[in-house]
């Protein structure tokens, strides 16, 4: 299972950003479409994923997995089919990114679910950990080398790389060969999407990491296009520079993330969980008077090591806590909850941001996205009580 996550997210890595790249080279779409792209990918698939969660929890998880892999196949394969037939359009650039994201979402919602089986409570840490240094490395790694491909071989070998990663995915599902439990018995005859969001609420520890994330995610994710317009465009960074200060940081995740265990041994899962969520939080607002050149770029890159650092020892931390304290026959619809929850505050993130930075300044807004991150540590289960309460029932 760690193999097919591996090559699936090295596959991603490398078609980052290729949809967009495909708008922007191929179908020379206004930028408005680009943005559009993205944002109605996460919001579209947000929505029709919403019925994903309880069809998932009451169904054997590694044919989900294997079915949301095939289907990333297909959709993603039939971009470089429809360029080569000279065919494709941004309407299908739009229903590529739509059924990519509702297949990322089952395939997540299932593998953690599966994972719970896989792996008995000792380890979960450091299958957790490994997941995560993974993801850090494809996307360290990924982005350079899909670069390169772009560049030697034109975008659609790019996409062509990510759609065959999907299916190398499957078949490495396919080769699992220990017996899988079977699945929690539906005790209701109706399909009750909003279990998921009343489980989370039920559970004082598992509320405030959810709205942790949220807001956390949404400055994130807002504060990143305006980076990118303060570095390459107001302060004049090469994209060689621009490529460093995203990619050495990644390497920061991939550090954090095979500490977890050792740290989790030694200070306990409530200690780490707690520090590295103030740790990856303290670090953007920096940013905001970051100056041109050389200092700039080692602010930046600085700054970015040691909050993606945090990161990488918070998340497989908080997935362990939160596999931990979902109830068996909840897990995937939690985990469906939180990706749908995600998929919808982020892209408002975005919009928020550039509507902030276009009234203020692009200073302002990342001086406020950075403020947004620095708050979202507030919101950590702090007080013992809320992160020892069990969760309540809500069948």
């Amino acid at each position: 299972m760690w193999a097919a996550y591996a090559t699936s997210e090295f596959g991603t890595g490398i078609g980052f950003g290729a949809l967009p790249l495909v708008a922007v080279l191929v179908l020379d779409v206004p930028e408005f479409q680009v943005s559009l792209l993205a944002a109605f990918g996460g919001l579209a698939a947000a929505v029709l994923a919403l019925p994903l969660g309880p069809w998932i929890e009451h169904r054997r998880k590694r044919p989900v997995m294997i079915g949301a892999d095939l289907v990333r196949f297909l959709i993603m394969v039939s971009v470089p089919v429809a360029m080569l037939a000279g065919v494709l359009t941004y309407a299908q650039l739009c229903v590529v990114a739509v059924v990519q994201s509702v297949g990322t979402i089952a395939f997540s919602a299932a593998s953690g679910a599966h994972l719970k089986a896989l792996v008995g409570p000792d380890d979960r840490d450091a299958a957790n950990g490994r997941f995560e240094a993974t993801f850090w490395t494809a996307y360290s790694a990924g982005p350079a080398i899909g670069g390169a491909l772009t560049s030697g071989f034109g975008v659609a070998w790019t996409i062509t790389a990510d759609a065959v990663s999907f299916l190398l995915s499957a078949v490495g599902v396919r080769s699992l060969r220990s017996p899988e439990p079977s699945p929690p018995v539906r005790e209701r005859a109706r399909l009750d999407i909003t279990a998921g969001w009343r489980h989370i609420a039920g559970h004082r520890g598992l509320r405030a990491l959810f709205v942790n994330s949220q807001l956390f995610g949404g400055s994130m994710m807002a504060a990143s296009p305006l980076l990118t317009v303060l570095m390459l465009r107001d302060l004049g960074f090469a994209p060689w520079q621009y490529g460093i200060a995203w990619g050495i940081p990644c390497l920061g995740g991939v550090v954090g993330a095979l500490l977890v265990r050792p740290l989790t041994s030694r200070y306990g899962r409530r200690k780490v969980l707690l520090v590295s969520g103030v740790g990856r939080a303290v670090w953007l607002w920096p940013l905001a008077f970051m100056p041109a050149g050389v200092p700039g770029l080692i602010l930046i890159t600085t700054v970015e090591f040691m909050a993606l650092f945090g990161s990488g020892v918070f998340n497989p931390a908080f997935a362990t806590y939160r596999m931990t304290e979902t109830a068996d026959g909840f897990l995937s619809r939690v985990i469906a909850c939180w990706q749908i929850t995600s998929r919808t505050v982020q892209p408002i993130g975005i919009a928020l941001g550039g509507l902030l930075a276009a009234v203020t300044s692009l200073r302002t807004a990342l001086l406020v996205c950075g403020l947004g991150v620095l708050a979202s540590s507030v919101l950590l289960p702090w007080r013992t009580k809320t992160w020892t309460r069990t969760a309540v029932s809500v069948r």
